[in-house]
């Protein structure tokens, strides 16, 4: 179970531990919590915005970009046979107003993964995340990651981190296919997924909405309150941490 303890301060290398779980698991969301805010809304959604109609040009016939423009064609109300330029303003639309809608996350995440292979851009992982990660990884923890960017997007940022290849660290993906980041039924479906009992898992996220969704499918939760993508004041009912340092897990049953 959670309980709070005092910051330990005492070694300026040993993690300043102000929470403490006992889980099995580890499920954590990315925007906010492993990376920030602003790499995302700053580098990545321009970059997707502006190669999305030469990327969707050079693959239309690929299955899953196919797949892709019909779901965005379904979830704007469009005829199956629209065109293009109808469907890619769409899908520009969303961009634009973070839409969280999976046509788009699947379209942004194949082009980020071509930008990471072909243009050098590298994935904003928050140092003590990346250390966090692996601290865990090597206790026998086990890690996921549950995000509204798709599972391509995920895989891609830990591949291609500026803190390097985190993505062999992770023992499976989560994205909107699951069911929205701010349902019960979501994160009992994630459970059932690792076939972990939900009380096993604890979840790190810097939205509360999100939390309070977990916490109702009996998962243990953590609050990221990052100084630089948390407004000011803001208050939450989960056991909460400014950085990974301050989380200490303890692997059950291993």
């Amino acid at each position: 179970m959670t309980s709070p303890r005092g910051s330990r301060s005492t070694n300026d290398r040993a993690p300043r531990v102000s929470v403490r779980v006992a889980a099995r698991a580890v499920l954590t969301d990315v925007e906010g919590t492993t990376s920030t805010i602003a790499f995302v809304h700053d580098v990545l959604f321009p970059y997707a915005d502006e190669h999305l109609d030469a990327y969707v040009r050079a693959h239309r016939r690929d299955p899953e970009v196919e797949r892709a423009l019909r779901e965005t064609a379904e979830t704007a109300g469009e005829r199956a046979d629209a065109p293009d330029s109808v469907l890619l303003a769409h899908l520009h639309h969303w961009l634009r107003d973070d839409v969280k809608v999976t046509p788009l996350k699947t379209l942004q995440g194949l082009i980020w993964a071509e930008g990471y292979r072909q243009t050098g851009l590298r994935g904003h992982i928050y140092a003590d995340a990346a250390a966090g990660l692996r601290r865990w990884h090597a206790a026998g923890v086990r890690l996921y990651v549950y995000s509204s960017g798709s599972v391509e997007a995920q895989k891609t940022l830990f591949a291609h981190s500026a803190e390097g290849d985190l993505s062999a660290l992770f023992g499976g993906h989560f994205d909107t296919t699951t069911g929205p980041k701010r349902e019960r039924a979501s994160y009992a479906a994630i459970a059932d997924a690792i076939g972990l009992p939900a009380n096993e898992i604890v979840f790190v996220s810097d939205v509360d909405a999100e939390l309070d969704a977990a916490r109702s499918a009996g998962m243990q939760t953590i609050r990221l309150l990052r100084p630089a993508d948390t407004p000011p004041g803001a208050k939450t009912t989960h056991p909460s941490v400014t950085s990974f340092e301050g989380i200490e897990v303890h692997p059950t049953g291993v």
